[in-house]
């Protein structure tokens, strides 16, 4: 389970180091640190670091940490997310992009869709830009087989974009 946390620790040589190597004590792999000595808090500053653990572990690294007065601030699971951009062109509507989306929430979980779309053109033309974070990478699949299919029966342009 990947889990990012906000640690508060003294400001204090060797607190950085002694606030971390818990993780390790649990078989927890580290993913990434940030802390900013530039604020400070009652003396101490924050952490934030993300990290895989296996889920039995975690209150057993919630102990070590309050022994070693460690302040968790927040301590949340980390979901992974794909994502993927779209572009749409034609004569084409806010409240068609909607449906096409609502339509498609019944067989994909989305963690977000960010729309834009420009204004029409002479021609009655338009263009929507789509970003989307979905759970699962065969969800992405289901996606662009959805509006690769809606997109051809709806006469619009249909551009799948690059994982970012």
């Amino acid at each position: 389970m990947k889990i990012n946390a906000d640690l508060y620790v003294k400001d204090v040589p060797g607190q950085l180091v002694s606030s971390l190597e818990p993780i390790s004590s649990v078989d927890g792999n580290i993913v990434g640190v940030v802390h900013n000595r530039e604020q400070s808090i009652n003396g101490r500053i924050v952490v934030n670091v993300t990290f895989d653990v296996d889920p039995d572990q975690v209150d057993n690294l919630k102990k070590i940490w309050r022994s070693r007065d460690v302040i968790v601030a927040k301590l949340d699971s980390v979901v992974e997310t794909f994502t993927m951009d779209y572009m749409l062109v034609g004569d084409l509507s806010a409240s068609y992009i909607e449906e096409l989306f609502g339509e498609a929430s019944t067989e994909i979980s989305f963690e977000s869709i960010d729309i834009g779309y420009s204004s029409k053109t002479a021609k009655d033309t338009r263009t929507a830009m789509i970003s989307v974070k979905v759970q699962k990478d065969d969800d992405l699949k289901k996606l662009d087989r959805f509006l690769s299919s809606a997109c051809k029966k709806a006469g619009f342009v249909y551009i799948r974009g690059v994982r970012q």
